[in-house]
Parts: C-alpha cells; sequence; structure tokens
C-alpha cells in the first residue's frame, strides 16, 4: 500500500465516513453521466466546480480563492487536490462528475427554468451547493433558491450544526468582511433530511480565501476563512 492510499485510510479511520475515502478513490458521489477529459485524467483528485451563470453577476469573482482552497485541502488534509477549479454550466456534460459546486457573486444570478430543474436533479442526485455571497446576491440568490426548490426554504443553521464541527471546531460561520455590519449567518436548504445547498450571508469566505495582498486581511482573519472552507469541503464529500 503506497503512503498516500495508507493516509486516505487512516484519515476515514479517525472518525470521517467511509465516504470520504470513497471519493479520493475516484467513486463520483452524483450518478450519471461519464466523467469529461479533465476529470477521468485524473479521477482520484478534489475537484471545485465553479458554476457559471447568466443574469449579470459576476459568477468569476475572486479568482484566487478557489485555487488557494484547493491547496488548503492538500496541505492541511494531506489528499490529493486539482491546481484549479474547473467552470461548468449547468447544461455542461461533465455536470455529473463533480460532487461539489460552488456559487459566488456581487449581483443577478439568473437562470431558467430548464437551468433550475437540471440543479434540482443534480442536487437530488447526491450534489452539494455551496453559495458564497460575496455582497449583494443575496436577494437574487434566495429567489433562486426559490425557483430550484418551490416548497423549501433556507433555514438558519445553528451553530451546533456539524457543518462548523466537522475537522476544525468553531463556533459558528466566521465574520471575515463588514458588508452592511450584519452578522454572518449559514443557511440550508435540506432535501430528504440531508443538507444539499449551504449558504453563506455577511461573510465572504470567498474574500478571506484569496491571495494576502488582494484584501489585506490580517493573518487571524484568513485563518477563520480557511477553515470554514475546510469544514465546508470534509462536510459536503462525507455526507453524499
Amino acid at each position: 500500500m503506497t503512503g498516500r492510499w495508507r493516509h486516505l485510510r487512516q484519515v476515514a479511520a479517525t472518525g470521517l465516513p467511509g465516504a470520504f475515502l470513497a471519493v479520493f478513490l475516484g467513486v463520483i458521489c452524483v450518478p450519471g453521466a461519464a466523467a469529461a477529459a479533465n476529470v477521468a485524467d485524473e479521477p482520484d483528485v478534489i475537484r471545485i466546480a465553479r458554476l457559471h451563470y447568466d443574469g449579470g453577476g459576476d459568477w468569476y469573482c475572486d479568482p484566487s480563492s478557489l485555487p488557494n482552497w484547493l491547496d488548503l485541502v492538500e496541505s492541511r488534509l494531506g489528499i490529493p487536490a486539482a491546481d484549479r477549479d474547473d467552470v461548468v454550466t449547468l447544461d455542461s456534460e461533465d455536470l455529473y462528475s463533480y460532487p461539489f459546486m460552488y456559487l459566488s457573486g456581487h449581483g443577478r444570478i439568473a437562470l431558467s427554468d430548464t437551468e433550475a430543474g437540471e440543479l434540482r436533479k443534480w442536487l437530488e442526485a447526491g450534489g452539494f451547493l455551496y453559495a458564497d455571497d460575496n455582497y449583494g446576491m443575496d436577494q437574487s440568490f434566495r429567489a433562486m433558491v426559490r425557483q430550484v426548490f418551490p416548497d423549501e426554504e433556507l433555514t438558519p443553521l445553528p451553530s451546533s450544526h456539524p457543518i462548523y464541527h466537522t475537522y476544525y471546531d468553531l463556533p459558528g460561520l466566521p465574520k471575515i468582511h463588514r458588508h452592511d455590519g450584519e452578522p454572518a449567518q449559514g443557511f440550508g436548504v435540506f432535501h430528504q433530511g440531508r443538507l444539499v445547498v449551504f449558504y453563506s450571508y455577511s461573510s465572504d469566505i470567498g474574500d478571506g480565501l484569496e491571495d494576502p495582498d488582494v484584501h489585506g486581511d490580517p493573518p487571524e482573519v484568513r485563518e477563520a476563512a480557511a477553515r470554514m472552507a475546510v469544514n465546508i469541503m470534509v462536510y459536503a464529500l462525507t455526507h453524499p
């Protein structure tokens, strides 16, 4: 057994469910289409799919945040991760090759009814969406959630929720940037008891993950964002 696989087994044996190990061995959480070339070339690395949406919002914001997040996954968890995020749309042929999707921006998010239906299908099949309010997308995102899950609501998550304690033991969602001065709050959408959408409001985890010279955040603020990001990834990949 190589050192890499031995470490993954040790990770799984020290409290993380077996599904965590299964993802790293190339078992995709979301069943369906075959993997695209970039996924198939390295099937056993962690990847983040960044959602490219219409509506005018800057879906491409914080360009250094996701590569830095993937680096955290590799350096702190000791598991292989891609060098950078992959951009997907809701009609991408490789959508179902990704168990984890990231959505952020400052402005409007617009999904067609077909796209909303595809996102719901992907979530119900086992996908996990992390949406990070980069100041200004809250109203639009909440409308998107109502479109995708008209019978569900964004539910405030208490500080005791496992997503805050899966790897690091955190007191709740950290406050990274001021925004309107409101407290940071995590929300979720549940499907059949499983958290399928996690939404960080008035926090700005993505900004905290950017290169240090982008926002000039102090080390302790960047560390808070890093720990929350690691928790989100570990939670998503251990709750398929």
